[in-house]
């Protein structure tokens, strides 16, 4: 079942909005539309996979792997070429390796079970981000300023703007600097104190983001 959630939030649903972006009479343009559907892929692949497996590294390579596959289809479907392909590179694998380590985070706070936690996160974010795509001011800035997987499609939208990743900086410090605090509490449990420092890093950095969105 955790395997089956990975594949369908995390392949089958990006690969299904791609197509009908690119396929059906949809105002909204594959190039407007690749940010979001690229962070749900890696999200759902990373996060749901390194709950599911136990490993960190696993999460990481099938986001990455899923992350390289929808970048060619969307190359094939008439996304324009990448215009600066080491910004890209760059965001996708700070994304990876957030996403990866909350998944691993799940598998060691909860073992046996952590995968419905992440497939539970994913399912929010992901419908939280797809509603700020079709439905831009719909939502409170505040609100998309506190999800990772928001940080995730604003910097990958930008690499692909062709103005490089530190056009988004502060999404990518937020991804980064949860990323580590995150590891850093799945390394030291099952001491429960790390959390704190784990949330505060998260609130800390969603202000960051918000104050320079």
């Amino acid at each position: 079942m955790a395997w089956s959630c990975a594949a369908v939030m995390g392949v089958a649903a990006p690969v299904a909005a791609m197509l009908l972006i690119a396929l059906g009479p949809f105002a909204l343009s594959l190039a407007s539309g690749i940010g979001p559907i690229l962070a749900i892929g890696l999200m759902g692949t990373g996060m749901i996979a390194a709950a599911a497996d136990g490993r960190f590294a696993m999460g990481v390579f099938l986001a990455l792997a899923v992350g390289v596959g929808l970048l060619i289809l969307a190359q094939a479907l008439g996304l324009p070429a990448l215009p600066y392909l080491p910004a890209i590179a760059l965001v996708v694998a700070v994304a990876t390796i957030s996403f990866a380590a909350r998944g691993a985070l799940f598998a060691r706070s909860m073992p046996g079970k952590g995968w419905g936690m992440a497939v539970f996160v994913v399912a929010g974010e992901a419908a939280i981000v797809l509603t700020a795509l079709a439905h831009p001011g719909a939502l409170p800035d505040w609100l998309l300023a506190l999800l990772p997987a928001q940080w995730a499609s604003s910097a990958i939208q930008e690499a692909f703007t062709g103005t490089g990743p530190f056009a988004a900086w502060a999404a990518l410090l937020a991804l980064g600097g949860t990323a580590a605090a995150t590891l850093l509490v799945a390394r030291l449990l099952p001491r429960r104190w790390p959390y704190l420092i784990m949330f505060t890093t998260w609130l800390t950095l969603s202000a960051v983001v918000y104050y320079n969105a």
